[in-house]
């Protein structure tokens, strides 16, 4: 059943048609993922559906009392708020109860003997499992610890860009809308977080719309693709593999379909230039057919960014670290770091947020100096730098100046692979931008576009050493491959910073992971190889830790003398919060085991031949499951703190 149908929509911005004559619907189990160049009208479509922009003409229909949350790339948050605040903050009734269950229980810790405050408490409490704020809160924390989240009571003001991004995501998951919309939700995340994610919204029951760069996340997550190309809108049915293998047909059928009337057309007009005459209604006709041929339009095949400039050459000696280490506030990023890039090198940085890795690209880059070691750049080496802040350099030169202007800033004319020269324009074209565009102001892009547009300027100046300092962000998936086919070809050094599976896949050839104490340590080949040896080594480290005895008497000394005792005696206790969260889940598992046995009972008996009952009851064990796992590793987490 649809819940969002687009009727003949159309969206124009003066120097841009976004929607020409849209129309599609959205169905209440429907995953779509939306896919487009930069600047084709992604997040603009999404605005659109969440009433956030007018449409010029046509209609949105969509269902009463249908719920539709929208998360936007820059999120805005109450920066005055603390995370579980902003989490509850459209929570009306449960954020009360939480803040008066808090207030009276922080009295009651100073006025045990209260009966009133008691009364009160118990009041409070009743209400909580009456509406349920008990399992929300649970949830909540939960979701934030599975997004890198563990400071609850942070103000949102003191969090950067990143951590608001994953508290508005929390938010949004929490909200359990009947569709959300997501605009890069992954961007931001870390490897693991967006594994989690990807399994989450697996389970999601509601209908799904979302934009991403992350073509295994869209590959695994979305049963839709659509796409915007030039103002019209394309629907496939099934997931990125089959969106890819659809579109391929579709183009190679178009430049036949093409061929075929470029034939016919040459034919009719040499049959003309013979001048016949219009003496009968047969040559008539055909002479009609024939100016009708000449007048058809064909729309041509999506553009593509096309990079061919030309590189330099590169000598043996690269870039050398020796023994580096950078700390920032007492944390030790980096700890004595040593390496020696070679021409040949495809490296690919790792590690969570926070760890290191643009610090480490600004060392490299010469924009810090370490603390200790050195950083030694070869002669012949010339680095371009794509960095992640690429848009705030766009803006911060001048957002008024025009395209044309600042990509002629590196020059008026580029050496191609085939040894031509073209104009700055004709780059510019290659590149996406049509002429309109090219004269426009910076400010006038989307922020897709700025990063492509800062992509072209770092490739036209010929770099050797190629640094990406995650490149995904914000670039388009068309573009992202015919980036991944270019460094294929590029002689020289890459280095990549990414948390982008598929990117990471197609690039590199070794690893360097931020581990703990600022430690890189090297893996050899791309990040899927990564993951194996990491699950190799936590599968030895597990089997180690079953067959290993301590004797008791030595359990025993350790209890009364070692150190980790006497820290383990400071860890953190349990909040009233938590204990009271602690108390509820050994019920709620027993509860979500007891419905897990009894939809297995269900599906054992549906009659053979019922494939939608027995589908639907399989996906309802499968969460079940999941939420069993989610809720057993909050207890475990919570009994760790109590003992």
């Amino acid at each position: 059943m649809s819940i969002i149908t687009l009727q003949s929509v159309q969206k124009d911005f003066g120097i841009k048609e976004i929607l020409k004559d849209a129309s599609f619907s959205l169905d209440a189990s429907d995953k779509v993922g939306l896919i487009g160049t930069n600047g084709s009208g992604k997040s603009t479509l999404l605005k659109i559906i969440a009433d956030l922009e007018p449409i010029d003409s046509g209609q949105i229909l969509i269902n009463s009392g249908s719920k539709i949350i929208y998360l936007p790339q820059q999120p805005d948050l109450d920066e005055n708020r603390t995370v579980l605040e902003q989490i509850f903050a459209d929570s009306g009734e449960h954020m009360t109860l939480v803040r008066e269950y808090e207030e009276l229980s922080d009295k009651l810790a100073h006025y045990p003997d209260d009966n009133q405050l008691m009364s009160r408490l118990s009041a409070v409490m009743q209400r909580m499992d009456t509406s349920n704020a008990w399992e929300l809160e649970t949830n909540a924390k939960i979701i934030l610890t599975k997004l890198g989240i563990s400071d609850f009571d942070a103000k949102i003001g003191t969090l950067s860009g990143g951590y608001r991004k994953r508290i508005a995501l929390a938010t949004a998951l929490l909200a359990e809308p009947d569709i959300l919309l997501m605009d890069e939700p992954t961007n931001h995340l870390d490897a693991l977080s967006v594994e989690w994610l990807q399994s989450y919204l697996n389970r999601y029951r509601g209908a799904l719309f979302l934009i991403t760069h992350d073509r295994y996340f869209l590959d695994r997550v979305t049963n839709r693709i659509v796409e915007i190309d030039r103002g019209d809108i394309y629907t496939y049915t099934g997931n990125y593999s089959y969106y890819l293998e659809k579109k391929a047909l579709a183009e190679e059928s178009a430049i036949s379909t093409q061929r075929k009337h470029q034939g016919i057309l040459r034919r009719e007009l040499e049959w003309l230039k013979k001048g016949p005459k219009a003496r009968s209604t047969k040559q008539k006709a055909r002479i009609d057919r024939a100016h009708a041929l000449r007048d058809t339009e064909f729309k041509q095949v999506q553009g593509k960014v096309d990079i061919s400039t030309v590189g330099r050459r590169i000598g043996k000696k690269v870039i050398a670290l020796n023994n580096i280490s950078k700390a920032y506030n007492g944390r030790t990023l980096i700890n004595n770091f040593t390496y020696e890039f070679s021409p040949e090198d495809r490296i690919g940085i790792i590690g969570a947020n926070g760890a290191g890795k643009s610090t480490l690209m600004d060392i490299i880059t010469g924009q810090i100096q370490p603390d200790s070691g050195s950083a030694e750049i070869g002669t012949t080496i010339h680095i371009g730098y794509f960095d992640q802040h690429s848009e705030e350099l766009l803006t911060a030169l001048n957002e008024n100046q025009r395209v044309i202007d600042y990509i002629k800033e590196e020059g008026e004319f580029v050496k191609i692979t085939d040894g031509t020269q073209i104009t700055a324009s004709q780059m510019l074209e290659r590149f996406l931008f049509p002429g309109n565009q090219q004269y426009a102001p910076i400010h006038k892009l989307s922020g897709g576009e700025k990063r492509r547009l800062f992509l072209l300027r770092v490739l036209m100046s010929a770099p050797n050493v190629l640094i990406l300092d995650e490149p995904t962000n914000d670039l388009d998936v068309q573009t992202l491959a015919v980036l991944e086919d270019y460094l294929e070809d590029f002689v020289g050094c890459v280095i990549v910073v990414s948390h982008d599976r598929y990117f990471l896949d197609r690039t590199i050839d070794t690893i360097f992971s931020f581990e703990e104490g600022g430690n890189l340590r090297q893996y050899p080949g791309n990040y899927s190889v990564y993951l194996d040896y990491k699950k190799a080594e936590e599968a030895a480290q597990q089997q180690a830790a079953n067959t290993k005895e301590k004797p008791k008497n030595v359990e025993v000394q350790n209890d009364a003398s070692s150190p980790k005792n006497g820290e383990n005696q400071k860890r953190r206790r349990l909040s009233n919060w938590e204990k009271r969260e602690f108390e509820q889940l050994e019920g709620k598992i027993a509860q979500l085991e007891a419905d897990k046995a009894e939809t297995e009972k269900k599906l054992a008996n549906v009659s053979p031949g019922n494939y939608s009952q027995v589908q639907k009851l399989y996906e309802e064990v499968e969460s079940l499951k999941q939420a069993i796992d989610v809720a057993t590793e909050r207890w475990l987490e919570l009994a760790e703190m109590e003992s």
